[in-house]
């Protein structure tokens, strides 16, 4: 009790002064940790031969824990993010990949529900249509971040999995790369994801995220269909009426169409909402009056992949700007 008095003291002392508390330092010696981790992975059915190759000559990555200890703080105003994600680039090549590809998308979007000019934006910004993937050796990576005391837990499970996947024969230890965190492939798909969703769409026997379009676009439907209500759109920006009350915006609040109608809801251009019996939530992205989103259904499907607002209306406005919809209006 002693302990835990002393220790709620001094943080709140480092509260009190404005200081941060100093980070968890690992105690135990790499080569040790390491010998324990390979322990493990052996009994969870990793082969000698893939940890051989895979965790030969490693060590922590520093640069790795810079990033980690050093994410952004700031946010993107609303504008600028949209500005920065759904550029005229980005559309017209959506649009040239939506036709490139279109045989492939059709069939995934029949089979799945996800409409093309959906998956089409994903990849979009994931990775620029699969260009832009990072540098990162997933492996040495996890291994950094699991060994690092700060979130050690999750990332274990993490390199537990790209063991996996190297020992199902997916890729190669030395060609699985990706960001900083772990994050793989065409779709920027954590190992985890990759276990429980990702697809052999080419029939080859592999799952090749990294270097089959095929693979990399099922992958994406199969994740997202299972919270997407086939046949419906995303959300729309909406006007709101003057004194509409902050109060009863946000995804916890739920109502149908007549009833944010009722409350003077608009589409953007001033007509009244479509007379469909579902039920949405009004967003603030930028946490004032305007803009205002009525999102639906899957618009969370899309939260899924990224718990931001920014991100899930640059991603929905991505796919209808390809789909040869107008830019939000100001």
């Amino acid at each position: 009790m002693q302990t835990i008095k002393a220790t709620l003291f001094v943080t709140l002392c480092f509260a009190l002064l404005g200081w941060t508390i100093p980070a968890q330092t690992q105690t135990q010696p790499f080569p040790e940790w390491l010998a324990e981790f390979r322990a493990e992975a052996l009994d969870s059915g990793i082969s000698a031969e893939v940890l051989d190759v895979a965790l030969a000559g490693i060590e922590p990555v520093e640069r790795v824990v810079e990033r980690d200890r050093n994410q952004a703080e700031s946010r993107l105003d609303f504008w600028t993010y949209i500005d920065r994600v759904v550029t005229t680039g980005r559309i017209e090549e959506g649009q040239r990949r939506l036709t490139e590809h279109r045989d492939l998308l059709d069939d995934v979007a029949r089979r799945y529900g996800i409409p093309a000019q959906v998956l089409v934006a994903t990849w979009g910004i994931e990775s620029s249509f699969g260009q832009v993937q990072g540098n990162y050796p997933v492996i040495s990576s996890l291994v950094t971040l699991a060994y690092d005391p700060r979130r050690a837990t999750f990332f274990r499970r993490e390199l537990l999995n790209a063991l996996r996947i190297v020992h199902e024969g997916h890729i190669g230890a030395t060609e699985m790369k990706g960001s900083w965190a772990g994050a793989m492939g065409q779709l920027q798909f954590m190992p985890s994801t990759f276990i429980d969703y990702a697809k052999d769409g080419d029939g080859d026997g592999r799952k090749d995220i990294w270097g089959s379009a095929a693979d990399a676009i099922e992958s994406a439907a199969n994740y997202m269909s299972s919270a997407w209500r086939p046949g419906y759109i995303w959300g729309r920006q909406v006007i709101l009426p003057s004194g509409f009350s902050s109060t009863i915006t946000g995804l916890d609040t739920e109502k149908t169409l007549a009833e944010w109608s009722d409350l003077g809801v608009r589409r953007i251009d001033g007509t009244p909402l479509p007379a469909v019996n579902v039920a949405g939530s009004i967003v603030l992205p930028n946490e004032a009056s305007e803009p205002a989103f009525l999102v639906y259904q899957n618009y969370r499907a899309i939260l899924r992949w990224n718990r931001s607002h920014l991100f899930a209306i640059a991603l929905g406005h991505l796919a209808d700007r390809i789909n040869g919809q107008p830019a939000l209006q100001r």
